[in-house]
């Protein structure tokens, strides 16, 4: 979610004028939340008064928090039942919405918040789900699973979220949806948030919803941010990977998306990246779950320069302050290409969106073109030069911690070892994400290995820990 600063607020988008406990209240005033976004302007209002709600909102227009402040409005947290289902159609989106409610929901006492994906064992979410929940987020296949197994009882629901709905539509979930929505109450409140209007959002509406309120926001607006600087650079075939380590060593971005149009790019791209000393990971479908969350941990917290990905990999990703993406092959959907482009240049940043095309792929430009409205800005690959400073490395490096959420770890218990006995400062230690098994923390890159040796002297909640760099424990 993106707040905006209080100096520049508008009184007509202030949270405070919400029907929110004041317990609410001062949680989105200590994490920043002064100004509603366009998508929560107009949809929250309609959804704490209960009503159905059809809204188009692109990924990091704080469409969550929309949802989340509405489900949690109407949450009876003294009752240990489950209120309130999100579906989602990837697993990192999943993970996403669930981190977005648990920081939302800190106004109040325990609330229970269960991710529910698959790729991931069905045992210990069973287990977890015998303790009782008040919020599932899940991907359809996996949720249906559990209400077929009678793992999950949907009898006191009374908030259902669909969130990206036309992307659970593009891959194949109608069904799913329509299964997991007749086992829910007819009595409740149904939330669909979608990006664009495919046949199957009505048809889902038509059977699922109480004469759903419609929200459109202008998506020419939403989809293509006029702080994205868009340049574009013709490729023949033999160089367009090494293409990919000219613009990051010209513009030197902190943190990049590059997108393949396969597989197979994607993994030769990380090895010439590699092997000239950039820090860069691959995300796309053959990876394992475990693989795949190590991956994006390194990327969220700065201890990744380049994450190379998949389109499909990359569904429902929002990475706060990307600095650039780089289109290593040019895609054949226009549309994809937008939403490409439009994961930089968030919450009032500029963004750099690079375009890689060889003469096949022109005509592929040209659709793209038409639908940005404008033509492509050219530069020759002779104009990218090196600059200075040395090789692009992450100021960050991330360690892994054996032991999680099961051993009762928290990122407080991991800060203050490392800030006590350890005797580092606050200030160089990042971003701490806790796993049922694992922990991980970022540390600044120049103190990684010492970090590494006096954690394992050391202990952690009174216990002896192992301790490694995440980037080593991938290399071996």
């Amino acid at each position: 979610m993106t707040a905006t600063p209080a100096a520049s607020a508008d009184p007509s988008r202030s949270f405070a004028r919400l029907p929110l406990s004041a317990a609410m209240q001062a949680n989105l005033a200590q994490h920043g939340y002064v100004e509603m976004t366009a998508i929560q302007a107009a949809s929250l209002p309609l959804a704490l008064a209960g009503h159905d709600l059809i809204a188009q909102a692109q990924t990091g227009s704080g469409k969550t928090a929309a949802f989340a402040l509405a489900l949690l409005h109407r949450l009876d947290a003294a009752r240990m039942e489950l209120q309130a289902l999100v579906l989602c159609p990837t697993r990192e989106l999943a993970e996403q919405v669930t981190q977005e409610i648990r920081r939302l929901a800190r106004a109040a006492d325990n609330i229970k918040v269960l991710t529910l994906t698959g790729g991931s064992p069905m045992r210990p979410q069973m287990e977890s789900l015998a303790f009782g929940a008040h919020i599932a987020v899940g991907t359809p296949g996996r949720i249906l699973d559990h209400l077929e197994r009678e793992s999950l009882d949907l009898g006191r629901l009374n908030t259902l979220v669909l969130d990206e709905a036309d992307r659970m539509l593009d891959m194949g979930f109608f069904d799913d949806i329509a299964a997991v929505a007749r086992r829910a109450p007819k009595q409740r409140q149904t939330l669909l948030f979608s990006a664009t209007y495919p046949e199957g959002i009505a048809k889902l509406a038509g059977q699922f919803m109480r004469e759903p309120k419609e929200i459109k926001l202008d998506q020419a607006r939403t989809q293509t941010p006029a702080r994205i600087r868009q340049l574009a650079y013709e490729v023949a075939e033999t160089e367009r990977l090494h293409a990919v380590s000219l613009l990051l060593n010209h513009f030197r971005p902190a943190s990049t998306i590059a997108f393949c149009n396969t597989k197979q790019q994607c993994r030769d791209l990380v090895d010439v990246l590699t092997g000239q000393g950039f820090v860069a990971l691959a995300l796309h479908g053959d990876l394992e779950q475990r693989e795949r969350d190590q991956v994006l941990i390194q990327f969220a917290n700065r201890s990744c320069s380049v994450l190379v990905a998949t389109d499909v990999a990359a569904r429902g990703l929002d990475i706060a302050q990307l600095e650039c993406v780089i289109n290593v092959d040019t895609t054949p959907d226009a549309e994809v290409h937008v939403h490409r482009i439009g994961r930089t240049g968030r919450a009032g940043a500029e963004g750099l969106a690079l375009t890689l095309a060889s003469l096949d792929e022109m005509g592929r430009i040209g659709r793209i073109e038409q639908m940005l409205g404008r033509e492509s800005v050219w530069e020759p690959l002779d104009s990218l030069t090196p600059a200075p400073g040395g090789p692009l490395l992450p100021a960050m490096d991330t360690l892994q911690i054996l032991g999680g959420r099961k051993e009762k770890i928290r990122p407080g218990d991991i800060l203050g070892a490392l800030t006590g006995e350890a005797g580092f400062e606050a200030t160089q230690i990042g971003k701490i994400n806790v796993t049922d098994f694992h922990s991980y923390v970022a540390v600044e890159r120049g103190i990684a290995r010492e970090a590494v040796k006096r954690l394992s002297e050391g202990k952690l909640k009174g216990r002896k820990v192992r301790v490694r760099r995440l980037a080593e424990l991938a290399a071996a």
